[in-house]
């Protein structure tokens, strides 16, 4: 054995040990959507864009009819203080729209209110996030949450990780909550109340309800006593028996106490927490010893909260939930046997292909694939153990980046295989072929993988949670299948030939000898082409609001379980009487017990029946007795985060392209070439939204990510047809560019055909065994992959030419 080829089989088997070392010791971490968790992002409530009711009717306007104007037409968003809304658009660039929502007369009457309402943020709420993070992290501590991530986004966001925690209610108490405990004196003169809930509140005054019965309480609006005083808070029982908090206030908080019990016996005292009434007792006598109770119907485990949220302090600012995922561990684990299905079904189908297609190649070929996978999974460990602090995490999207690496691993030996039969055919002797199949393979392998590596940079720049973790798989599968195409195939052939294992190379060809003239047809293409865009377009349009999901457009949508399949109107009629009643609902036909009920409405910190959750649940668990309801996820998109991710969203696509176009336009020293490769990519994503749009599926962040994992891919085949073109144009002189051309079509057309079909034998697994999940981005990606297959034959090279002539036009 050559000392060359004894080093390259003790490099392959040292790599694979150590891949499986690295992938048994340092696997990668489930993510929420597969342990089951809660994702959250809180969004600061700064005094920014807010206008109050009381401005609001010292100008002379409706407070009601002014707020809820405002709310319907998404101008404006509620907050944590009942009497604020906080604008969500610039009066100055907006101010048409608001107009045209207000009327002309209200416009002019509230423009000082816009204008006031533009406040910068300070300094002092900038330092107030990393102090609501430490709080944060101490009421996370105190339940015994384990792995919990807490970061602040940009300046006025916190990002919290909850894995393993799926009781919504107890994680928004937990979290969402302020915690700013006050105490008020309360009010019990009748003729104040009465002026109070006719709508006209005393000067002095605030007006605020109990938790429990929600009752109205007038309290004197200055406290005279808050929660930094309180040294301890413990949950108790009382003498009958109910839950209680027990507090110990510190010295200057019991000095405090003492002073305010003994001037006020006899009168009521509310303990106040989130502008919302806990008790009001009566003070039968002095408090002397620095101690109190807080009662309030609470559960057990209410009390526990409660007391942890006063121990660990108030935050330092108002904060709502703006972003939310939360997904049951009942998902989790159906999402993790739908991944590993849809990994076995795939890898069968890819495995059956190459051994029916390319028979000895095709068995060399499927442990070069297997080494691929393990590889990935390796260099997973490697990243884990060197960079513990970013340990990596697999998501549901991140199966499904191995999942498609798998068919882009087999395209790359798609091409080497495709190359080493022309080789025989051109009468090369069998170590020749394989030799020179490998070397003419290699451009076009490193072009297409770096494409797509462009387009996964792209969506780990700009995308978030499971999207990262998609781009993370993609791109570590790129990487190992570079490596195993380029250097564990080429070793194993070569054992191969070494061991005399390989005498002939057999192999199936569906494609012999094509001369079919492509370019003739382009100009109907391209007829066929625009209509299906504009058709795409005007589907879109048409759509408006309906064609994108809530990650774009806003909302919150709940998925539920059944026992039983359940029928959609039924649903609706249960919903018919809350006030959710215009709520969409969905359901899946694979799936017919499954039902996903989506609101405008978001859940931003609400509990028990007042949140969107509580209540669909309480309605749909009386309409249905018979029926266990579990609910399986829920997601949540405020505006904020809503426009965040629709502007990361056209950053990532935009430099994607961009990034691809001076690629390629450098890579063959043609921009002609690289701008018609963009207009065919263009071509796809509108064609595949359009079609998406016409089949009733919303656009949301995975379907973004499929739409350029297709850009990144489809460029492949474009680049390989390219590729061809420029070897004829050197070989074959001053030959007419358009039989150029039609040449380097035909004689790429089987692998062109082939590469694509083996990506789709995956994609069709993640679309039949993926889950429902998955489902969309799996037929985002089938429909773009054919349309590309499309736009690479008929529409880029052929624009190549296109270009050409007009370019020979103008001279």
């Amino acid at each position: 054995m050559k000392k060359e080829l004894r080093n390259k089989l003790l490099t392959v088997a040292g790599v694979i040990i150590a891949s499986g070392l690295l992938a048994w010791f340092y696997p990668f971490t489930k993510g929420i959507d597969l342990a089951g968790g809660m994702h959250l992002v809180l969004q600061v409530e700064s005094d920014a864009r807010t206008i109050s009711n009381s401005d609001v009717t010292e100008a002379g306007l409706d407070w009601n009819e002014f707020s809820q104007k405002l709310l319907k037409a998404k101008l404006a968003e509620k907050t944590k203080v009942s009497e604020k809304i906080r604008l969500t658009v610039d009066y100055k660039t907006d101010s048409r729209k608001l107009t045209e929502i207000l009327g002309a007369d209200v416009m002019q009457k509230a423009l000082p209110l816009f204008k006031d309402a533009e406040q910068p943020q300070n300094n002092a709420q900038k330092d107030a996030v990393p102090r609501a993070i430490e709080i944060l992290r101490n009421r996370i501590d105190g339940m015994g949450v384990g792995e919990t991530v807490i970061q602040q986004v940009g300046d006025d966001q916190i990002m919290v990780q909850l894995p393993g925690i799926t009781d919504r209610e107890k994680a928004h108490q937990l979290i969402g909550t302020t915690a700013k405990m006050e105490f008020h004196m309360v009010s019990d003169n009748p003729a104040l109340v009465n002026k109070a809930l006719e709508g006209t509140i005393p000067k002095g005054y605030v007006l605020r309800y109990t938790r429990d019965e929600n009752d109205p309480v007038l309290l004197e609006a200055d406290s005279i006593l808050d929660g930094e005083n309180i040294k301890d808070a413990q949950p108790n029982l009382d003498q009958g028996n109910q839950p209680i908090v027990s507090m110990s206030f510190d010295s200057v908080g019991a000095k405090k106490f003492a002073d305010i019990t003994r001037k006020n016996v006899g009168r009521r005292l509310a303990i106040v927490m989130d502008n919302q009434v806990l008790s009001a007792p009566v003070i039968n006598e002095p408090i002397l010893g620095g101690n109190g109770q807080i009662s309030g119907n609470f559960t057990f485990e209410e009390a526990q909260l409660l007391a942890l949220s006063l121990r660990s302090g108030a935050l330092p600012v108002d904060m709502h939930i703006e972003e939310e995922r939360t997904v049951g561990a009942l998902l989790g684990e159906d999402s993790i046997i739908a991944g590993i299905s849809a990994a076995v079904m795939g890898g069968v189908l890819v495995f059956l292909f190459m051994l029916f297609y390319y028979l000895a190649a095709g068995v060399l070929s499927c442990f070069a694939l297997a080494v691929n996978i393990l590889l990935i999974f390796g260099i997973a460990g490697f990243l884990n153990a060197t960079l513990p602090a970013s340990q990596l995490t697999l998501t549901l999207p991140g199966i499904a980046g191995i999942i498609l690496t798998m068919g882009m691993a087999v395209d790359a030996n798609v091409l080497i295989n495709e190359r080493i039969r022309e080789e025989l055919l051109g009468g090369r002797n069998l170590a020749g072929a394989v030799h020179n199949g490998f070397d003419k393979a290699l451009k076009a392998i490193v072009d297409s993988n770096t494409t797509t590596l462009i387009a996964a940079f792209m969506l780990f720049q700009f995308g978030s949670g499971p999207i990262k973790g998609f781009a993370v798989t993609l791109s570590i599968g790129l990487v190992a299948s570079l490596f195993t195409a380029l250097y564990v195939t080429r070793t194993f052939f070569e054992l191969a030939l070494h061991l005399k294992l390989i005498k002939k190379l057999k192999m199936l060809r569906f494609f012999t000898d094509t001369n079919i003239d492509f370019v003739s047809k382009r100009f109907i293409c391209f007829v066929i082409s625009g209509v299906l865009a504009v058709a795409s377009v005007v589907a879109l349009i048409q759509k408006k609001d309906a064609a994108y999901g809530i990650d774009f457009a806003g909302g919150q949508f709940q998925e539920y379980q059944f026992d039983k399949p359940i029928q959609v109107d039924l649903v609706r009629q249960a919903l018919a009487d809350t006030k959710y009643s215009d709520a969409v609902i969905q359901q899946f036909e694979q799936h017919r017990e499954n039902v996903i009920i989506r609101t405008a409405t978001i859940d931003t910190g609400e509990q028990g029946s007042e949140s969107v959750e509580g209540s669909i649940t309480t309605a749909l668990t009386k309409a249905f007795p018979g029926q266990k309801v579990q609910m399986l996820r829920v997601e949540a998109v405020g505006p904020v985060v809503g426009k965040a991710l629709i502007r990361a969203a056209l950053m990532a696509i935009f430099f994607a392209l961009g990034g691809i176009l001076i690629y390629v336009g450098f890579r063959f020293h043609h921009f002609d070439f690289a701008t018609a490769g963009i207009i065919a990519l263009l071509h796809d994503v509108f064609i595949t939204l359009g079609l998406l749009v016409m089949l009733n599926r919303q656009v949301d962040l995975l379907v973004v990510t499929a739409l350029l994992t297709i850009a990144g891919y489809s460029i492949n085949d474009t680049i390989i047809i390219y590729d061809r073109v420029r070897e004829n144009m050197a070989v074959k002189g001053k030959k007419k560019l358009a039989d150029i051309i039609n040449a380097s079509i035909n004689q790429t057309l089987g692998r062109t055909i082939l590469t694509t079909l083996t990506t789709l034998l995956v994609v069709c697994s993640l679309y039949f065994k993926g889950g429902e999940v998955l489902n969309t981005f799996a037929l985002t990606l089938l429909i773009g992959f054919v349309a590309g297959t499309y736009s690479t034959i008929f529409i880029a090279s052929p624009l190549v030419l296109a270009w050409e002539s007009q370019t020979k036009k103008k001279k």
